[in-house]
């Protein structure tokens, strides 16, 4: 299984950006599924979370700018961000919790997304 990062970029302060990240590569099933990002200097920190039914929690820092969402049929989460801010620059990098037949569940991360906010 494979996760694919992408949508990341430049963007003024105040703009939006959507990162998707989706799995493919044989059969599985996808449990949870996570943004994390770091910034430089920083320790890697968890953005959002979303669970296999859909519950969704965003951490307080960007809580109420950024939303988590998945697509089940396309194996696809997202993470919406608005009201972008020069804090926000880091590296973006999804997780996910996936079960397949030959492997069990297992930790995935996809490669990171660069998202630089700045004027």
């Amino acid at each position: 299984v494979q996760l694919q990062a992408s949508g990341g970029g430049l963007v003024r302060p105040g703009g939006s950006l959507r990162l998707s990240c989706v799995a493919s590569g044989g059969n599985f099933v996808i449990n949870s599924m996570s943004w994390y990002r770091r910034a430089p200097g920083n320790e890697r920190e968890l953005v959002a979370h979303i669970t296999s039914r859909g519950d969704t929690m965003e951490v307080d820092s960007v809580k109420g700018r950024f939303t988590i969402s998945r697509e089940n049929a396309r194996n696809t989460v997202y993470l919406q961000m608005n009201s972008l801010k020069p804090e926000d620059t880091a590296i973006y990098s999804c997780n996910a919790n996936i079960w397949s037949p030959t492997k069990g569940s297992v930790e995935y991360w996809g490669q990171g997304t660069q998202v630089t906010v700045s004027s």
